[in-house]
């Protein structure tokens, strides 16, 4: 069933082409007050023109949406509202929509896929936590459909005794109790059962969307694509877990996880929310906000900045990853220098040199350091140097809120160091990194270039006075 409706989606792709293009014909007596009005269709409409213009109603009213989002304080000439009706024609029938079957279907599918990236941003922090309560261990095998917890008494001593044959408990955790081990299993069994779960929040109602008809090719491919992605997470957790089941190679070394296999872990799960929040965007909100040439042209102007600072969040979270692998949140609890140095002398001693990079606690740690300062810097910059340029509210109102937030993530980061990386702390810091990551996913899409059609009816629209 699944099949064919994929493959039915796959051949409506021409179709919706060739409906946008009929759709250009369509009277513009038809448009009332900056939309089209789906009943008022002549006779010779096809249905399939028809259906299209029920999309196009609901994308009429995206002006009204953004103003209701974003308040402007901008008057609008008579002039400027009667040609808005022109605007939504040509917004419409360059459109590309990544959910049919009007509003209704628009708004099932972006408020599951916002719950679907609310619940992966729940699952980073829950994993966080377990890692932080050094919980990831406690489970010594790993099942693809899933098991039970332990009930009996008898359950509970057989999994704590497959711990006790682990590295972990022989060199961090000799002599633990029952009740002890019951807490971190607990942790541990949570992170996983909640990350399986989300394959089906994701898989069911994927499927429903599917027999309904409301997903575009466009759409399945990229949310199948994300799927496969969640999936093999599970995957790459055990191949990270099972990197701290292994004898460590020194004897004075504590069993822990390897931190390429945990930056692997973290960053798969970074790329999964980034796809989802982007998707969600993009379905809900299709178009960039429009409604001044002289807004979208300040857009432009700060688009080609805003994305090197996007990059450069990422690669700092990521480099957060290899601070919690090597534990070098405890190499060095002072700030702003590295204990009496502001650079520690054995930065470069291991070799091959890049290895420093990666496993060297205090290069890591340094590193980590320098890429915070550095997004700290660059996106104060950006606040300022944007401060006369003619934007969008909702832009402005974005880029001071990622100013309050990486500020608060420093604060975070440096807090946290000087704490000897408390658990609520550090789980604050990894919240705040993915809060940082989300404000900049929300900047980089509503600075997205609109459609051309879109571009082609701003450009016919009179100047307001005002």
């Amino acid at each position: 069933m699944l099949v064919s409706r994929l493959g039915a989606i796959l051949r409506r792709g021409k179709t919706q082409t060739n409906l946008a293009s009929q759709f250009r014909g369509y009277s513009r007596s038809s448009l009332e007050s900056g939309f089209v009005s789906p009943l008022r269709v002549s006779s010779s409409t096809s249905p399939g023109e028809c259906s299209l213009s029920r999309y196009c109603s609901v994308y009429g009213f995206g002006t009204l949406k953004q103003s209701w989002l974003y308040p402007s304080s901008r008057k609008m000439t008579t002039s400027t509202i009667v040609t808005s009706s022109i605007k939504s024609e040509a917004t419409c029938s360059g459109l590309k929509l990544l959910v049919t079957n009007g509003p209704h279907a628009q708004k099932k599918v972006g408020v599951w896929l916002f719950g679907c990236a609310s619940w992966v941003f729940s699952l980073v922090i829950l994993g966080g936590v377990t890692r932080l309560t050094r919980s990831g261990l406690s489970m010594t095998d790993w099942k693809f459909t899933g098991t039970l917890p332990p009930f009996s008494e008898e359950e509970w001593l057989l999994e704590f005794r497959k711990y006790q044959e682990s590295p972990e408990y022989k060199r961090v955790n000799k002599g633990m109790s029952l009740q002890d081990f019951k807490f971190i299993y607990w942790m541990e069994y949570a992170h996983r059962m909640w990350g399986r779960a989300l394959g089906v929040v994701f898989a069911v109602p994927f499927a429903y969307f599917l027999m309904k008809g409301y997903i575009t090719r466009q759409l399945g491919i990229r949310l199948s694509a994300l799927f496969a992605l969640g999936a093999g997470q599970g995957l790459i957790g055990w191949w990270m877990v099972k990197s701290g089941l292994e004898e460590p190679a020194s004897e004075y070394v504590q069993p822990r996880v390897s931190p390429y296999r945990l930056a692997t872990h973290l960053t798969s799960a970074f790329v999964i929310y980034s796809g989802l929040l982007w998707t969600a965007l993009s379905v809900v909100m299709p178009e960039p906000p429009t409604e001044s040439l002289s807004w979208v042209n300040g857009a432009a102007k700060i688009r080609k900045f805003a994305l090197p600072i996007s990059i450069l969040v990422g690669i700092t979270a990521v480099s957060g990853a290899f601070v919690a692998g090597n534990d070098a949140g405890h190499a060095y609890n002072t700030f702003p220098k590295m204990g009496d140095v502001w650079i520690p002398d054995d930065i470069f001693s291991m070799k091959p040199f890049l290895r420093n990079f990666f496993e060297n606690t205090s290069t890591v740690q340094l590193d980590h350091r320098i890429l915070a300062t550095t997004t700290l810097v660059s996106i104060v910059t950006f606040w300022w140097a944007t401060r006369k340029i003619d934007l969008h509210p909702a832009i402005r109102s974005l880029i001071g809120s990622t100013v309050g937030m990486v500020a608060l993530q420093v604060t975070l980061g440096i807090s946290t160091l000087l704490s000897y990386v408390p658990v609520s702390l550090a789980s604050g810091h990894q919240a705040g990194a993915l809060s940082l990551m989300t404000l900049m996913i929300l900047l980089m899409h509503t600075l997205r270039k609109p459609s051309s059609a879109a571009l082609k009816s701003l450009a016919s629209l009179p100047k307001s006075n005002g």
